[in-house]
């Protein structure tokens, strides 16, 4: 699989998803549910969204590490949209209400290969929290 831009934002929430072995239906959803709503994915295909998200377990799978896959990302994205997949990833490890340590981690190496600097991840993260907090 080549990364386009849209793939390589969709790799980087799956990386999110997938980090602690289990990619919940919570976190599918709002994968789903960032590309249906975003502007950045309006010139995606949504149709693609199950095999890209597929496609990108498999490139997971067989990577070697996981900076090796930022690295590929981050060929990929302008650097205007850096922080925009930081976002996208933190979304998604936080819309199901658990957060683990290996989720934890997955943003971490995000952060540091994207370029991400504390206040703006510490922005980041905080924002995404709220949008998803539950009663």
């Amino acid at each position: 699989m080549s990364l386009t831009l849209h793939t390589a934002l969709i790799s980087t929430m799956v990386m999110v998803s997938a980090s602690d072995g289990d990619m919940t239906d919570s976190e599918f959803n709002t994968i789903g549910e960032i590309v249906k709503t975003l502007p950045i994915f309006k010139e995606y295909d949504r149709e693609h969204l199950p095999d890209d998200a597929e496609s990108s377990m498999e490139l997971l799978r067989g990577e070697d590490n996981l900076a090796s896959m930022v690295s590929k990302i981050r060929a990929v994205l302008p650097r205007k949209l850096y922080d925009t997949a930081y976002a996208l990833a933190c979304d998604v490890a936080v819309c199901d209400g658990q957060l683990s340590q290996e989720e934890l981690r997955m943003l971490e190496i995000l952060r540091h290969g994207l370029d991400v600097d504390r206040l703006t991840a510490a922005a980041i993260e905080r924002g995404a929290a709220i949008r998803f907090t539950r009663l």
